[in-house]
């Protein structure tokens, strides 16, 4: 019963007392928090399936014959490397740490979307709708950036390899390559979200089209400059892999921005000007039947006073 008084007294534009957003607040953490144990629980489950899911292409690169559960093996006369874990406590840890990163990454739409429930009814409705737009296009440029990762290790990898000794053993400690894989995906990922980037601050009048179309010169040396720091290997697959997507999209952004600038000078167009007066519509209107009033239903018209005839010269006041 108090459940359902309280839906009804909500504002519906989302104003509440501070102590209400509290609790909201509140509510949704609880919501997202058990999100992730519940989805961190199922990644313990799968964690060693995870770490070869990431681990299997690498080695497969380097000329190993590699299984998760035996050391690997020198099969051929290209360079070899095997993982290893230093520690008694290394395995706990780094299932741990699998299974929370793993955890949060699956439960994402639910934390992601409470994170909006409680933002959207502060926003206007262009607000939301721009920034629905902005988060349906910002995943998948992510989960792009991702891919473009995971497909480029391999390929460092074998790069990078051919720098050991001849003759020498390379171990790869299993908790360096994982954090060196996930701060690669995380790079890429973010990284092909700058043209979204440079699209919000055009919709947000901060950049124009123009000006972004004028920066191409200094934007591909400046993304090539940043997928050869970001990517470890010196071959130029890896970083042509990164660079290339991103120059593409920083050109499909830069006519986005030029659309809606045009689009945006069409709306001022027909708006008047701040030195101009609004026009009016001087066109008279119907006022309809006037109902009128007879003489004989009129109110008679007070006669003066003795005194006031008193007060006045000729017909008139003595002021006048």
């Amino acid at each position: 019963m108090l459940k359902s008084a309280r839906k009804t007294e909500k504002d519906p534009e989302g104003r509440m007392p501070l102590a209400e957003h509290l609790r909201e607040l509140r509510n949704r953490l609880v919501k997202s928090l058990l999100a992730i144990v519940i989805a961190t629980v199922l990644a313990v489950l799968f964690y060693k399936d995870i770490i070869q899911f990431f681990t299997d292409p690498i080695l497969r690169a380097v000329g190993c014959d590699y299984s998760f559960a035996e050391l690997a093996k020198n099969t051929n006369e290209t360079k070899c490397a095997r993982i290893v874990q230093n520690g008694l406590l290394s395995p706990f840890t780094l299932a741990l740490t699998v299974s929370l990163s793993s955890g949060v990454v699956l439960a994402a739409p639910v934390w992601l979307y409470q994170l909006w429930a409680f933002v959207a009814p502060g926003l206007h409705r262009n607000e939301k709708k721009y920034s629905l737009g902005f988060v349906a296009a910002g995943f998948p440029l992510f989960v792009m950036g991702a891919y473009f990762a995971y497909w480029s290790l391999p390929k460092m990898a074998s790069v990078m390899l051919q720098f050991s000794i001849i003759g020498s053993d390379n171990q790869l400690p299993l908790d360096d390559l994982l954090n060196l894989i996930m701060r690669m995906i995380v790079v890429f990922g973010l990284s092909f979200e700058l043209p979204l980037l440079l699209v919000m601050l055009n919709f947000g009048g901060v950049l124009s089209g123009k000006k972004m179309a004028g920066w191409w010169r200094g934007m591909i040396l400046g993304i090539t400059l940043f997928a050869a720091i970001a990517t470890p290997s010196t071959d130029p697959i890896s970083m042509l892999a990164l660079a290339g997507p991103i120059w593409v999209l920083y050109f499909v952004a830069s006519a986005v921005a030029l659309i809606n600038d045009k689009r945006r000078a069409r709306i001022e167009a027909l708006k008047p000007g701040d030195d101009e007066a609004s026009e009016l519509d001087l066109t008279p209107e119907d006022i309809g039947e006037v109902e009128t009033v007879s003489v004989s239903t009129a109110l008679p018209s007070p006669s003066p006073s003795p005194e006031t005839e008193r007060d006045r010269i000729n017909g008139y006041d003595d002021v006048t």
